[in-house]
């Protein structure tokens, strides 16, 4: 018996080892008006951004990296509940004194982290000296049997950080809605492209072409084909589609 559990603990620290870190992971840089903005591609909808000295995380899961081994968080910001996004083990690991937290009321209502910052949709905050814009994140589409939708109006956020000149938009879990459609100088913009539960290729191109984010990064892909997505582009010269591990 004893022997048996030495090597489920040789096992557990040898998994443990294989964890991705921070270095293992597709970077993407752009250049700002107050500096270099690197984007981290984590996996999923999960990202990081470093910027001006600070660490911001955006809905952190342990499945996806080892938090550990990550960069303590000066800002994390959560999308919605599920659990694919929020992650409390993640956030703890993360958090370090001074972390700014923002939730959406759902999230703090299932969260064990105390004194975080409430955003509703529409509500704009400017937190560790970024200015944040919570945007409507919901199906218009895709519903659940009993045509209840898998991410109702008025819950999720999706949000727009601005660093320097540069506005960047993290949609999380949504579809081609009016309120994405009417987003203006947004430079770049993470879109989700999955069923049943966000958006097929065409809606994200169809949305991409009124909005006309610079860089066009499709993320929260799952098991879709992103090359759809490119061919659907490829005649809007304007907007940059980047392909990176965000499955």
């Amino acid at each position: 018996m004893r022997t048996f559990l030495i090597l489920i603990l040789v096992l557990f620290f040898w998994l443990v080892s294989l964890a991705a870190t921070s270095s293992d992971f597709e970077e993407d840089i752009i250049s700002t008006s107050q500096g270099d903005l690197k984007i981290t591609c984590i996996g999923h909808g999960t990202l990081m951004f470093t910027f001006d000295g600070k660490i911001i995380h955006i809905d952190p899961v342990f499945r996806y990296a080892d938090y550990t081994k990550m960069p303590k968080a000066d800002l994390i910001l959560v999308t919605h509940e599920h659990g694919d996004h929020l992650d409390d083990v993640a956030i703890q690991d993360l958090t370090k004194e001074g972390t700014a937290i923002i939730y959406t009321k759902k999230c703090m209502e299932q969260a064990k982290i105390e004194g975080s910052i409430i955003m509703k949709n529409g509500d704009t905050k400017t937190v560790q000296g970024i200015k944040i814009e919570a945007v409507p994140a919901y199906n218009i589409k895709h519903m659940r049997s009993g045509n209840s939708p898998f991410h109702p109006k008025g819950v999720g956020n999706g949000y727009i950080l601005t660093f320097g000149d540069k506005r960047v938009y993290v949609a999380g879990d949504t579809e081609n809605t009016p309120e994405i459609k009417a987003l203006k100088n947004i430079d770049v913009a993470f879109l989700p492209m999955n069923l049943p539960y966000t958006m097929t290729p065409e809606m994200v191109a169809d949305a991409a072409r009124v909005f006309k984010p610079t860089v066009l990064y499709p993320y929260h892909f799952g098991n879709t084909d992103t090359s759809k997505l490119v061919e659907l582009l490829k005649d809007t010269p304007d907007i940059e589609v980047r392909i990176r591990n965000l499955k």
